[in-house]
């Protein structure tokens, strides 16, 4: 940064030189550390500038401060920040705080209305050997060449659409999205609304429909971030048992009995953890139930286009003739999380309401990234990623497979099915997990065992991890689950 904000001593009884106020008001800077120590400091031609004052009062004023300690200078790097200043060595011991704030006690009271004391933890990033079961691989993304759809949308900006205005999300990427949908996964007759990823729609969603008391219905193993939306909005969620292929109906049905059910959250595709398939038969039975019980269904489909064995199955969505399914998909995937792009699908009767709770949020849409991302799309370059990315991710999963086979022909507690698609492979470690967890993040791998995924804690077995494999190649795979094998069990 070349700018720096000074206050002048402007009072008509100050008797002080021009170069010693402004030497006056560039220490005040320092001891409150609007610029800190080592920092660079504007050049006496930009301060002078800025100030409209002589070049050579500022370097007086810099002079002096050399002389006192506060600032250094170098030939041709200018003046920076003294490393250690003399408010630190004389004064204050505390090099975090600057003298005029370390002394302060009044602070403010907050009265907090929704309270949250959820710890903040290390990024699973981080971690040297990441398991976390939705992590792409952020390295296949082709950077270069989406970058010259990024130029192009700069180059020749749609002008008027980067002004306020098209809450839903800017028209050629919607119009891209709606071919995607309807030719890839049998949508059609859907309306579409961008966002910033799955958690803002399901947060809006939730303060749309959702009042305090209404229960909502969702997998009791599950998207913890999700429940955490519902219950924002006063939901009182509601576990439906699973089974080796998706929820328990027959629960469900007691469920919808026993409850006024507004809502019902499902991942029908890969369900999210344990990577199951929600079967054809279920999915026509809750359809029928939502009709008849007037439930609305979120159904989210977060790694669509990763399915290996088979063509994946058409999203409930695609077979909707009441139009009570509500369809998120996300770009987090398929592109790297930190896009922050989304949608939402749904009946024209609705998107107005979450278009118009949007908008009271985020007041306008991300063109420019929606532009590029509509050029890439329409050039092909997309589905080239989406094939690349697959086939990859397919290779990984065998792996995987084969090194937990090798782990079980060896004596150790290994059991998993395999996943028609997903990122992650569900494995029944025999007991333990909870500890395996906490035991190899010294060791520097991030996993996550079954505790992290149930609603009601008291159904936790104790069993079961989950092992993402897209995210890290095969040779940084194989060195996480080395490191992993002596935690395991012995088959008994």
């Amino acid at each position: 940064m070349k700018t720096l904000n000074l206050t002048l001593d402007s009072s008509s009884n100050s008797g002080s030189k021009l170069y010693l106020k402004i030497a006056q008001a560039i220490r005040h800077s320092i001891e409150e550390s609007h610029v800190t120590a080592g920092e660079k400091l504007p050049s006496a031609r930009t301060l002078a500038a800025q100030l409209d004052v002589n070049r050579h009062t500022i370097m007086a004023a810099y002079n002096e401060l050399v002389a006192q300690g506060w600032v250094e200078t170098q030939q041709r790097l200018g003046y920076r920040v003294a490393e250690n200043l003399p408010i630190y060595s004389s004064k204050n011991t505390n090099k975090s705080l600057p003298l005029s704030k370390s002394t302060c006690t009044d602070k403010h009271q907050w009265r907090l209305i929704k309270e949250n004391h959820k710890e903040v933890s290390e990024p699973a990033s981080r971690s040297p050997f990441n398991f976390a079961g939705g992590n792409p691989d952020i390295d296949l993304f082709p950077f270069k060449e989406f970058k010259s759809f990024m130029n192009e949308a700069l180059n020749r900006p749609a002008i008027e659409d980067l002004n306020y205005g098209d809450q839903n999300g800017f028209k050629p990427f919607i119009k891209e999205v709606s071919t995607y949908l309807r030719r890839v996964r049998s949508i059609t007759d859907k309306e579409i609304v961008v966002v910033n990823g799955t958690q803002e729609a399901l947060y809006i969603i939730s303060q749309v429909l959702i009042k305090t008391g209404d229960k909502v219905a969702v997998e009791s193993l599950g998207y913890q971030p999700a429940w955490s939306a519902f219950e924002s909005a006063g939901a009182q969620l509601i576990s439906v048992n699973q089974t080796d292929d998706g929820i328990d109906v027959e629960h469900f049905k007691t469920l919808i009995e026993q409850n006024n059910i507004r809502l019902l959250y499902l991942t029908p595709l890969h369900q999210y953890p344990t990577t199951t398939t929600l079967s054809m038969s279920k999915r026509k039975v809750i359809y029928q139930l939502a009709q008849q019980h007037n439930i609305a269904i979120i159904e989210d489909d977060y790694d669509h286009e990763f399915h290996y064995n088979s063509q994946p199955l058409a999203p409930m969505a695609a077979n909707d003739p009441s139009g009570l399914v509500i369809y998120l998909s996300s770009f987090s995937k398929i592109m790297f999380p930190g896009v922050r792009l989304g949608i939402i699908a749904v009946d024209k009767s609705l998107s107005t309401h979450l278009v118009n709770y949007r908008t009271l949020i985020n007041h306008k849409v991300n063109v420019l990234l929606q532009d590029a991302v509509a050029r890439w799309m329409k050039d092909g370059g997309f589905e080239r990623h989406l094939r690349k990315s697959t086939r990859l991710y397919k290779k990984r999963r065998q792996y995987m497979i084969d090194q937990l086979n090798e782990f079980s022909d060896e004596g150790l507690h290994v059991e998993f099915s395999i996943p028609a698609g997903g990122m992650a492979l569900w494995v029944n470690i025999g007991k333990n997990a909870k500890k395996v967890e906490q035991q190899v993040k010294q060791n520097g791998i991030f996993l996550l065992a079954e505790h992290a995924f149930h609603l009601n804690k008291s159904n936790d077995q104790d069993k079961y991890i989950r092992l993402g494999f897209a995210g890290q190649s095969e040779e940084k795979m194989r060195e996480g689950l080395l490191l992993l094998k002596p935690f395991l069990n012995k088959s008994e």
